[in-house]
């Protein structure tokens, strides 16, 4: 059992006269050291547990982590282990690196394909392979990260103004909200299922000309990084219409239309792969790659709501990225053309 520390806790000796939480400011560059001298109260205790009590604001995996990349001295000499135990008269000295979090609230200067900006709303046309929020294993490169560099005033906003977003591989149409006024009401439209969201995709099997899919999504039980139909899940409803149908080898491959009617995380490569058409090259839900696709075949090629401001319709339209355009030719089938579909 962890003892708590009596009066004579460590002391911060070489701390800066502003304390600071780099996980709640933000702040990447600075780099505080804190010292402390171990009592008889944590004589044989885990060094990770004492950093707990140094610095309180971190969590102990960041801390152990410091540990691992030498920041964290006994007496002088870099600490290997995070379980390592103290003795009363050491001195523990901790430099208190920012965390991947902090530093990935950063402006970088990427490009970003911006379809429509006025000073409230902007609209992208999102790359493959790029990351919309900054998360484990993605700390940097990101759209967040763009809009920050383009439109500094992100930062005073939830999320950098980002409303929805579209999974790492999955390419096309996102709206922003440049004032915190666009991002509350986009926020709410998003909710009553107020905005448009039409996709293109390339699933293997031959599709009905046209198919409601009504299915609870939710987490998968078993894998975290999936998403299931499940009874206990969220209602969800995709509309999927059949564009034309190709042939690779023996496999039959349907170029589809889905219109979203909730937005549900993978939504549309759930339901499809629950109705045995997993998307080309979705290796998460059982597509394979083809036609020289190696990422789910998904494109956000439509997207249409009002002005949060102006009250104006807005609807915009993304033609397919190189490698889908490529596949979609593949197969013989012509440009795309968009069905009557109503929301």
């Amino acid at each position: 059992m962890v003892q708590a520390l009596p009066a004579s806790e460590p002391t911060a000796l070489t701390a800066g006269e502003d304390e600071w939480d780099a996980e709640q400011t933000g702040i990447a560059d600075e780099v505080e050291a804190r010292e402390a001298q171990v009592d008889a109260t944590w004589h044989n205790q885990r060094l990770d547990r004492f950093l707990v009590q140094i610095a309180p604001e971190f969590s102990r995996n960041h801390l152990q982590s410091l540990i691992d990349v030498g920041c964290v001295k006994i007496n002088g000499l870099a600490a290997s282990s995070a379980s390592r135990k103290l003795h009363a008269g050491q001195n523990v000295r901790i430099e208190l690196q920012p965390t991947a979090e902090s530093r990935a609230f950063k402006a970088e200067a990427l490009p970003l394909d911006i379809v429509y900006e006025d000073e409230h709303v902007l609209v992208l046309n999102k790359a493959a392979g790029m990351v919309v929020h900054p998360a484990s294993g993605n700390w940097s490169g990101t759209v967040m990260n763009g809009l920050l560099a383009h439109h500094p005033a992100a930062a005073a906003l939830p999320r950098a103004g980002i409303v929805h977003r579209l999974d790492k591989d999955t390419t096309g149409l996102m709206m922003v909200g440049k004032s915190r006024e666009a991002v509350t009401a986009l926020t709410r439209m998003i909710a009553a299922r107020e905005v448009h969201r039409e996709y293109l995709a390339l699933v293997f099997g031959r599709v009905p000309e046209q198919m409601e899919i009504n299915a609870p999504i939710r987490r998968d039980l078993i894998s975290r990084v999936k998403m299931a139909v499940l009874a206990t899940g969220k209602p969800s409803r995709t509309d999927v219409y059949a564009l034309g149908v190709g042939e690779e080898g023996v496999r039959s491959i349907t170029a589809v239309h889905c219109v979203l009617h909730s937005g549900r995380t993978h939504q549309i490569r759930v339901h499809l792969a629950y109705k045995g058409y997993p998307l080309v090259a979705d290796a998460l839900y059982g597509g394979v790659p083809a036609l020289g696709m190696t990422r789910q075949a998904l494109h956000a090629a439509r997207l249409g709501f009002t002005h949060p401001v102006s009250g104006e319709a807005l609807q915009f339209d993304a033609p397919l990225p190189q490698d889908l355009a490529s596949a979609w030719a593949l197969l013989g089938l012509a440009e795309p053309e968009w069905p009557s579909t109503t929301s």
